[in-house]
């Protein structure tokens, strides 16, 4: 890394949610912190949850969402590299950010170096100890042949019902993704602390978990959740040095 240039790490947009009004805004405020950032820029990580919802149909785009991807193609063909690691609500992308906009697309958490610090990287989800209901449905919603049969549906009704259970899923968890559980019982903290019993990292970095959190886990090694951008407009940033988590209305 060049002295003048940081990596950022952001996560959890959920653009669509909760209608297009409120996203609107909110994709627009996500663009002008792009802009801000590409100035400085080494890399951009956005880990998962950029939509709200997202399926790749062979010849058809969801509606919406062009000014987002107008700047993250604006950003790759600057000459930044992007990572995107999928979530649990665009786990169903194919390789129409690999193929349009020279972003790689990860569906596994995975690891980078930096200025000799070491980076275990993904969205978070279905990481850790319980949740089994969940895990077996992403093994379902995973499989190849399940994809399938959602994308005969005409697009208009797939993304209807896709909505309807996104718009279920965050009613079940809003506010206990506002709640600290504590270092025992967050699954993330819990998979870390696993993780660094066979190797070391330097930074944990996950999404998913929508609430800032800045853990250290031991002398050497801390955890960081992003938060998100429907409440904290929260991201990270690694200036070679450190990694440190920060708050966008705060700054602007």
């Amino acid at each position: 890394m060049l002295p003048s240039k940081k990596i950022y790490f952001l996560s959890d947009f959920h653009l669509g949610a909760p209608d297009a009004q409120a996203s609107l805004v909110r994709e627009k405020k996500i663009i002008a912190f792009l802009d801000d950032i590409k100035k400085d820029a080494a890399e951009i990580f956005i880990l998962g949850d950029l939509f709200d919802f997202w399926y790749e149909y062979k010849k058809v785009v969801p509606k919406g969402y062009v000014r987002i991807l107008g700047k993250l193609a604006e950003i790759t063909d600057s000459g930044i590299p992007m990572h995107f690691f999928v979530g649990n609500h665009d786990m169903w992308m194919k390789d129409y950010f690999q193929t349009e906009l020279n972003i790689p697309v990860y569906f596994e958490p995975k690891t980078f170096e930096y200025s000799g610090k070491k980076f275990y990287i993904g969205h978070g989800d279905g990481l850790g100890p319980g949740d089994h209901g969940y895990k077996f449905i992403k093994k379902i919603f995973r499989n190849k042949a399940c994809q399938w049969l959602f994308g005969i549906l005409p697009p208009y009704i797939g993304m209807g019902i896709a909505g309807y259970f996104s718009r279920k899923s965050r009613a079940q968890t809003g506010q206990t993704d506002e709640v600290f559980l504590g270092e025992d019982k967050e699954w993330l903290v819990v998979y870390s602390k696993e993780m660094l019993q066979t190797a070391h990292y330097d930074y944990f970095v996950f999404g998913h978990r929508h609430l800032p959190l800045d853990i250290k886990l031991n002398d050497k090694s801390r955890y960081i959740n992003l938060g998100d951008w429907i409440k904290y407009d929260s991201y990270a940033v690694f200036d070679g040095t450190d990694l440190v988590l920060k708050y966008h209305k705060k700054l602007a």
